[in-house]
């Protein structure tokens, strides 16, 4: 039996959506749900590089398309995402769950602090904080110094980034001399990365603001997904249809979303690549993102993923910044870790951070990673989707 909202969005869809209508074969009632196809990334990457620009994934003639965006193309080329009036308003419906689970209430000022280009981002946190009665205020186009002096000028009570941009805002103010810990900023609100749902990133973001860090997460084709949850991440139950078709012996499997009420470009059954353990009960995703299907390393026979490795470094509060250099030594794959220590770091405590840092990695992983000191300011700083990890030559 196919779930009432599923089947309703697959009633709108085939016969006006050229996408799904092929992909179907022009059938839109299916017995179970195993029986409907995944949708892969690959799948409308092909479409959009065969049907330019925008590809044939749009329910609707394109007149009624509204709002353009972009994927960053971190990983290849930057991919194109067209929305109507009405599937925006849903994805601001569901930031306001986000909101609301956060503590921003009508009346407080919101800041959001990315570059407002053409890349998702915070944009529909930013015309829901507006929709709701808050007092939305851009960050794009302002140094970190000048976005935390408006901040602090404007009593900002809620910080929308992501978590690497939060830990760069509180260094960035700690060596400015600027008090966030005693702010009016109370809520945190980070996205984009798994670090808000890491313990030691959340402690030092909470530490460096003196606020409450809460998570969600999101991606480009799907919108605003989770809302803040004490176990994790809770899925907007009403708007996306959540899965995880298979797991492994601990309960970990690639989530898969349908988004119920983006119906001017849906995706349906989607793999979306984020691993985690889902609560079906209740639709909770236990500990968060736990990591990204295609971001794993095995190394020397040991599964990596980058969120372990961040896990382990934030608990080491004199790094600034890091970066993993992947090297592949004939059929091994092998990393290197640079550490950027905080200015005020002595050259004793330089050396100590780098004897802590090889020695916690030693123990979350059983093998020795080698880690190297850099110059303060050596490594870049990242205001959306950092990239820490690099190919070595």
């Amino acid at each position: 039996m196919i779930p009432a909202p599923l089947q309703n969005l697959l009633d709108q869809v085939v016969g006006n959506n050229a996408f799904y209508t092929a992909k179907f074969a022009g059938r839109s009632t299916f017995e179970t749900l195993a029986d409907i196809p995944f949708t892969t990334k690959d799948e409308w990457v092909e479409d959009q590089l065969n049907n330019p620009p925008y590809g044939t994934n749009l329910t609707y003639p394109i007149e009624r398309y509204t709002r353009f965006c972009q994927t960053s193309g971190t990983t290849g080329k930057p991919m194109r995402w067209l929305d109507t009036n009405e599937s925006w308003a849903w994805m601001l419906d569901n930031w306001e769950q986000v909101y609301r689970a956060s503590g921003v209430v009508p009346g407080d000022k919101v800041f959001c602090a990315f570059s407002f280009g053409p890349f998702l981002g915070f944009w529909t946190a930013y015309d829901c904080a507006s929709r709701m009665g808050c007092m939305a205020i851009p960050g794009g186009g302002l140094s970190s110094v000048a976005r935390l002096k408006v901040m602090l000028d404007n009593g900002v009570n809620a910080l929308c980034c992501t978590p690497t941009y939060a830990l760069h805002l509180a260094q960035v103010a700690a060596a400015e001399g600027l008090n966030l810990v005693g702010s009016t900023v109370r809520a945190v609100i980070v996205a984009g990365e798994p670090g808000g749902s890491i313990p030691a990133t959340r402690a030092a973001i909470e530490q460096g603001f003196g606020a409450t860090l809460y998570d969600h997460h999101g991606m480009t084709e799907v919108g605003p997904v989770t809302i803040p949850h004490a176990e994790g991440l809770q899925i907007i139950t009403e708007s996306y249809f959540a899965e995880v078709p298979e797991t492994d012996e601990s309960g970990l499997g690639e989530l898969v979303l349908t988004t119920l009420g983006r119906v001017g470009s849906p995706l349906i059954r989607y793999r979306t690549g984020d691993l985690v353990r889902l609560r079906a009960e209740d639709g909770v995703l236990l500990g968060g993102i736990l990591g990204r299907a295609d971001d794993m390393r095995i190394v020397r026979g040991v599964n990596i993923y980058p969120a372990a490795v961040e896990a382990v470094l934030r608990r080491l509060p004199g790094i600034a910044e890091y970066r993993v250099r992947v090297k592949e030594v004939g059929a091994l794959t092998e990393l290197e870790i640079d550490i950027e220590p905080l200015e005020s770091q002595s050259a004793s405590e330089r050396q100590q951070l780098v004897a802590g840092a090889t020695k916690q990695l030693r123990e979350a992983f059983s093998m020795r990673i080698p880690v190297a000191l850099v110059e303060s300011g050596a490594l870049p700083r990242f205001e959306l989707k950092a990239n820490r990890w690099v190919d070595a030559p």
